[in-house]
């Protein structure tokens, strides 16, 4: 029994730490979404975060530095997908298609020119990374029978990161149905020109909600460059803009139901990288190669079954041009 304890203790710990990107990824197409622009794009905003903010930390020897770097490097992205799909009303899924092609490519070529090391970073060390962080109490309480441990390796011992991941949760419900700009943002999506007339810049929000995407895309990139792993390797966003896209789906554009989704595809993750648990548990075993593919196989049946009841807001995908 204590065996299982601990071996579920490892798993959940591994589904928070994998889930965090997901999740960051999630609210930042939550904002766009609900704005009324669609983001294929997060994908690619994750890969060029994770990137710079990989290079800036270990030139600086600054995680921080790194981290704002990752973050402005998913805003400039996040900018350029809203000149072309608000300003100059263009197809917003061909905008986001065109953004993660662009950072797939520039990033290996990139780093190729910096670094020679084949399109990945040095490795990371010291103040270039984000640590672990020990929450208060955690020595007094370790003692106690199932709560010590599930304090101590559950839920303390996380990158910072992964804590402002789970606070921009409650920040995000509260943002969108407790203000008056969450109010107008929803309202955007759904019914623009009613915003239009009611004298408000629909531009200008839809504007600040992808600001807001690319924020969260930035920390997201920035969070697996340098705390889930330590550097930028190629392609390490692995689909992760995708299955976030998937679990927006899957969470109805609502910000708890978004946790729950992204926890479901990170416990996947976590469950591939403990083949053994199911065998020795279970007595059986499964391809590691089918655990790997779980999260993806989910994605392409929430997109199937669920994209046709789902209903996103009502003015999703479509150029906002004002009337005369």
């Amino acid at each position: 029994m204590f065996d299982i304890f601990n071996d579920l203790l490892t798993v959940f710990d591994s589904t928070l730490r994998l889930s965090t990107p997901l999740l960051l990824a999630c609210l930042a197409g939550l904002f766009s979404e609900r704005a009324g622009i669609f983001d294929i794009g997060l994908e690619g905003k994750m890969l060029a975060a994770a990137f710079f903010s990989a290079a800036v930390a270990y030139a600086s020897g600054s995680v921080w530095l790194g981290l704002l770097a990752g973050i402005a490097a998913s805003l400039v992205l996040s900018i350029l997908h809203g000149l072309a799909s608000i300003t100059f009303r263009g197809n917003q899924l061909i905008s986001g298609v065109a953004i993660n092609f662009l950072a797939a490519g520039m990033t290996v070529l990139v780093a190729q020119s910096w670094f020679k090391q084949g399109g990945r970073t040095p490795s990371l060390i010291g103040g270039a990374r984000f640590e672990s962080v020990d929450l208060p109490f955690l020595e007094p309480l370790a003692g106690i029978p199932v709560f010590g441990p599930i304090y101590g390796e559950l839920v303390s011992g996380h990158s910072i990161l992964v804590y402002l991941a789970l606070a921009c949760v409650p920040l995000t419900w509260w943002v969108l149905y407790r203000t008056r700009f969450g109010l107008r943002l929803r309202a955007v999506g759904e019914a623009p020109e009613a915003v239009d007339t009611a004298g408000i810049s629909v531009v200008a929000l839809r504007y600040w909600a992808v600001i807001i995407c690319g924020v969260l895309c930035g920390i997201a990139g920035a969070y697996m460059a340098t705390a889930l792993q330590a550097g930028f390797v190629k392609d390490m966003s692995a689909g992760r803009g995708y299955i976030a896209l998937a679990a927006l789906i899957f969470a109805k554009w609502r910000p708890w139901y978004a946790l729950y989704s992204c926890l479901l595809f990170g416990f996947l993750q976590a469950l591939a990288l403990r083949p053994d648990m199911i065998e020795r548990y279970f007595g059986f075993k499964v391809q590691v190669q089918l655990l790997d593919a779980l999260p993806y196989i989910l994605t392409v049946i929430i997109l199937a079954g669920f994209v046709g009841k789902a209903i996103p807001p009502r003015a999703g995908g479509e150029p906002y041009v004002k009337e005369r």
